[in-house]
């Protein structure tokens, strides 16, 4: 029997309830994004108008498929109004300079901390912008 070796996006505990808390696990593809992320994005929204995503890349994180790519792209265009803040932990050089590049398009704030910055990540992500 084949080991299923797609990554999957872990629900992350201990966030307020109007935080959508994952870490990204192994290589993270169309599926991972379809099937988990975006439900969850969608009841944020749903419930509460708005999300605000703390999203980790850590030591466990082995990339995206180019499905994962286009499945982020078309998450942020969906969303593009709902997101107040997104927080982004992770110590990957390539992530962090496209989150940078990407982030002026958002409407929400969105801001990059290291792994060694967790606490303050998710201090700042749960704050509220009213």
């Amino acid at each position: 029997m084949q080991k299923d070796k797609s990554g999957h996006f872990e629900v992350l505990d201990g966030f307020p309830d109007d935080v959508v808390a994952v870490s990204a696990k192994g290589r993270i593809d169309h599926d991972a994004y379809a099937k988990e992320l975006h439900p969850m994005v969608d009841a944020s929204v749903a419930d509460d108008g708005k999300v605000k995503l703390f999203y980790v890349l850590g030591p466990e994180f082995e990339g995206f498929t180019a499905g994962a790519a286009w499945e982020d792209t078309k998450l942020g265009l969906s969303h593009w109004s709902d997101f107040e803040r997104v927080a982004v932990v992770t110590d990957v050089g390539w992530v962090e300079m496209g989150v940078k590049l990407f982030a002026p398009l958002m409407r929400g704030r969105v801001r990059v901390f290291g792994m060694d910055e967790w606490d303050q990540a998710k201090a700042w992500v749960a704050e509220d912008d009213t």
